[in-house]
């Protein structure tokens, strides 16, 4: 099988707010993360569709990570695992 990825994932268990105005806060938990997005373990029921554009605050153990939500995409989802994609570039490397 081909694999389509075109930045390479890193382990991680960040956690994850995922803002919108339809749907309010949706909280869970990075698996992994790379330069191009995020696969997100969702903690609630509440599953937005593909497509949706939400606005994202991670969040260590030591603190948040970006003080201004950034902007995400929801690309696919399977039951509580959503993926996601930074829209307007490579996410900056503090993430990391």
């Amino acid at each position: 099988m081909h694999e389509r990825r075109q930045f390479e994932r890193r382990p991680t268990s960040i956690r994850v707010e995922i803002l919108h105005d339809a749907f309010g806060k949706i909280v869970g938990y990075a698996r992994d993360i790379s330069d191009g997005g995020a696969s997100v373990m969702l903690e609630g029921e509440v599953r937005p569709p593909v497509g949706t554009e939400v606005k994202v605050i991670f969040k260590k153990v030591s603190g948040t990570v970006n003080e201004e939500p950034v902007a995400m995409k929801i690309v696919h989802q399977h039951r509580n695992l959503i993926g996601l994609m930074f829209c307007g570039g490579i996410v900056p490397r503090r993430f990391f």
